[in-house]
């Protein structure tokens, strides 16, 4: 069978950045592989591009640019939250939560899930990151198809197959974090 929209698609890979260091990203193995709908738009459509038409059984290698992936880092992204937000019923704001490098996961005004990493912060505002973990990177995907099949009914109401839990050793950056990837 082949990767077609519509199809429920099961792979192992790794992913590494395409640079001189080639740093580990994440690792989608056997026992806990990416699995998706695939042509639910859920995916890097990039990513589906160089899937599609492959067969159960057959490897991968590619590598999506930044452009392709999550894009470029953003000034845009960068933004200062006013400190009120991230009080407490009297006032008080938990130093730990708003400590340089957590990752808080929020939300905007629409009810997008976001996730901001913090930069700084003052007694008026924290200074934020929302641009993606992975923006302005260059992704190398290695990997095998390791099933195709045609959904079951229950897997075509949440447009995915599942991520058997998550993925990777690492998993900075990984699409299936939570369930739907």
């Amino acid at each position: 069978m082949k990767v077609e929209n519509g199809k429920i698609v099961s792979v192992t890979y790794e992913l590494k950045y395409d640079d001189a260091d080639a740093k580990l990203i994440e690792v989608c193995e056997k026992d806990r592989p990416l699995t998706f709908l695939f042509g639910a738009g859920r995916m890097l459509p990039h990513f589906e591009k160089n899937l599609a038409g492959k067969e159960q059984g057959e490897l991968f290698d590619f590598v999506l640019t930044a452009d392709q992936a999550y894009g470029q880092v953003t000034e845009e992204a960068i933004v200062d939250v006013p400190i009120h937000v991230f009080q407490d019923e009297k006032g008080k704001v938990d130093e730990k939560l708003i400590a340089v490098g957590s990752t808080i996961p929020m939300m905007d005004s629409q009810g997008n899930r976001l996730h901001g990493v913090v930069l700084s912060s003052t007694d008026k505002a924290v200074k934020m990151d929302f641009n993606h973990p992975l923006a302005g990177a260059d992704l190398h995907f290695k990997g095998k198809i390791i099933e195709v099949r045609d959904p079951k009914p229950e897997e075509l109401n949440g447009g995915c197959g599942g991520c058997g839990g998550g993925c990777g050793s690492n998993n900075e950056g990984c699409s299936c974090n939570g369930g739907c990837c």
